[in-house]
C-alpha cells in the first residue's frame, strides 16, 4: 500500500477510530435529554387495586404511579371509624409539562453539548494518532528495507572479497590470514542480513496491526503524502490553542462543568410545571348522605370518571445537599482550569520537541550522504590496492565496514526526517485530508 492508501484504510477499519466516533454519537443523543424534557410533556398510564380499611373516602388509592391524582371523597369527615376492609380500583393516565425551570434544564443542556463537544475533538485526536502511528509504522518498513538493502549489499561485495582472497590464497599470491579474515567478514554481513529481513518482516506485521488489516502483513509503496514546510516556532507556539484538538477538548470540558455548577445552583430556583389527568374509580365503602348509591362491582370496577388539571409550583426553599454540590463543583471547575494550564504547557514542550527533532533531521542529512559518498570512494580506492596487493584484508574489511555503516546510517536518516515530519504534524494536529 502507499502511504495515502494505508491512511485511508486504517480510518475506515481501525477499531478504535470506530470506538472514538461511537462515543461521539453517545454523547450527542445524551445531550438531547434536557431538552426533550422541557420541550416535551411526559405522559403515564397506570392502575391500582387496593385493599383495606377506608374511612374519610370511599376510594383508596396508593401510589406513586408517576401521574398526579386529585383526591375526590365520599363519606363525611366525622364518620364513624371502621376497620372493616374495602376494595378501591383505579385507572389514569397523567401528563406532566414543564413550563419554567428558571435556566435549570438549559444549563444541564449546555453542560451536555460542551461534553458532546469535547467527544468530538478526542475522535479528532484519535484520528491523529492513528495517522502518526499508521506514519511511523510506514516509514519504518521503509527504512528496514532501506537497512535489509545495506546488509545485502555488504554481503555481496563480501562474498567477492572472500572469493578474491580464496584465489589468491590458493595461487600462493597470498597469506591464509586473507581468506580466514574474509570468511568471518562475510559471516557478520550475512548474520547482518539474517536480521535485516527479521526486521523487514516484523514492521510489515506491526504496520498491518496499525491499519488494521485482517493481512499477516502488509509491504510499502510510494510515499504520496507530502507536509508543507514547518513554519516559525513562535507561529507554531500562537496557532497551538486554535489548533490542538486535546487544548479544546480540555476547554469544553471546563465550560460544561461550569454549566453543572449553574445547572445545580439552578435546583433551589422555583419549578412550574402543567400536570392534567383523567382517571376512572370506584370504593367499596358505603356512601353516606340522602340519594346516594353505591357504584357496581364493590369496588372492583374503576366505574366513576374524574379528570383535571393544574399548574404546580414547587419551590425547594433549602436543601444542604444542593448547596454542597454545587460547591463541590465550582472546586471540580477549578481542577479542570489547573489541567487546561498543564495540557497547555504539555502540548508546548511536545511541538518544540518535534520542531527541533526535525531541524536535527534536516541537517544532519547532508552530512550522512557526504559520508555515505566518502565510504563508497575510500571502499573502491581499498579494493583496487587488495587486488593489486597493496593492501591487507584488514584494511578491506575496515573500508567494508566503514561503507556498510554509512549506508545504514543514511537509511536511519531518512527515517528519522520522514519520522520528525509526521510527528511535527501531530504535535501542531495537522489533519491529513
Amino acid at each position: 500500500m502507499s502511504l495515502h492508501e494505508a491512511i485511508s484504510y486504517a480510518r475506515a477499519h481501525q477499531p478504535s477510530l470506530a470506538a472514538a466516533r461511537a462515543r461521539v454519537e453517545a454523547a450527542r443523543e445524551q445531550a438531547r435529554l434536557p431538552r426533550a424534557a422541557r420541550e416535551t410533556p411526559r405522559i403515564v398510564a397506570g392502575a391500582e387495586l387496593v385493599g383495606g380499611s377506608n374511612n374519610n373516602t370511599t376510594a383508596s388509592y396508593g401510589g406513586p404511579l408517576g401521574f398526579d391524582i386529585a383526591r375526590v371523597g365520599g363519606t363525611p369527615a366525622y364518620a364513624n371509624e371502621s376497620w372493616k376492609p374495602y376494595a378501591s380500583t383505579l385507572i389514569g393516565a397523567g401528563l406532566r409539562q414543564e413550563i419554567y425551570d428558571f435556566g435549570r434544564l438549559a444549563a444541564q443542556g449546555d453542560a451536555l453539548d460542551l461534553f458532546a463537544s469535547a467527544a468530538g475533538e478526542d475522535a479528532v485526536l484519535a484520528d491523529l494518532d492513528l495517522v502518526l502511528l499508521v506514519e511511523e509504522s510506514f516509514y519504518a518498513v521503509d527504512g528496514a528495507h532501506a537497512v535489509q538493502r545495506a546488509a545485502e549489499a555488504a554481503v555481496a561485495r563480501s562474498t567477492a572479497h572472500r572469493d578474491l582472497a580464496k584465489a589468491g590464497v590458493d595461487a600462493k599470491l597470498r597469506p591464509p590470514v586473507d581468506q580466514t579474515r574474509a570468511e568471518a567478514d562475510l559471516a557478520r554481513f550475512e548474520v547482518d542480513r539474517i536480521r535485516a529481513v527479521g526486521a523487514v518482516t516484523i514492521s510489515q506485521a506491526v504496520l498491518a496491526a496499525a491499519i488494521g488489516a485482517p493481512d499477516a502483513a502488509i509491504d510499502t509503496g510510494a510515499d504520496d503524502v507530502s507536509y508543507a514546510g514547518a513554519p516559525a516556532l513562535d507561529a507554531l507556539m500562537r496557532e497551538l490553542d486554535q489548533r490542538e484538538p486535546s487544548l479544546r477538548a480540555a476547554k469544553d470540558t471546563l465550560e460544561a462543568q461550569q454549566a453543572l455548577t449553574r445547572s445545580i445552583e439552578r435546583e433551589l430556583a422555583p419549578d412550574i410545571e402543567l400536570s392534567a389527568d383523567f382517571t376512572t374509580r370506584a370504593g367499596g365503602a358505603t356512601v353516606t348522605g340522602a340519594n346516594t348509591s353505591n357504584p357496581a362491582g364493590a369496588g372492583f370496577i374503576p366505574s366513576v370518571p374524574n379528570y383535571d388539571g393544574m399548574v404546580v409550583l414547587s419551590w425547594p426553599v433549602f436543601d444542604r445537599t444542593v448547596s454542597v454540590r454545587a460547591a463541590t463543583s465550582r472546586r471540580v471547575e477549578r481542577v479542570r482550569a489547573a489541567e487546561l494550564d498543564t495540557e497547555r504547557e504539555r502540548l508546548r514542550g511536545v511541538a518544540t520537541q518535534a520542531y527541533v527533532d526535525l531541524q536535527v533531521a534536516q541537517s544532519a542529512l547532508p552530512a550522512l550522504q557526504r559520508s555515505l559518498d566518502a565510504a563508497r570512494a575510500n571502499e573502491a580506492q581499498v579494493d583496487a590496492r587488495f587486488k593489486a596487493g597493496l593492501a591487507t584484508a584488514v584494511e578491506l574489511a575496515d573500508a567494508e565496514a566503514l561503507l556498510t555503516d554509512a549506508d545504514i546510517q543514511l537509511a536511519i536518516g531518512n527515517f528519522q526526517l520522514s519520522r520528525s515530519r509526521a510527528r511535527l504534524a501531530r504535535a501542531t494536529a495537522e489533519v491529513l485530508p
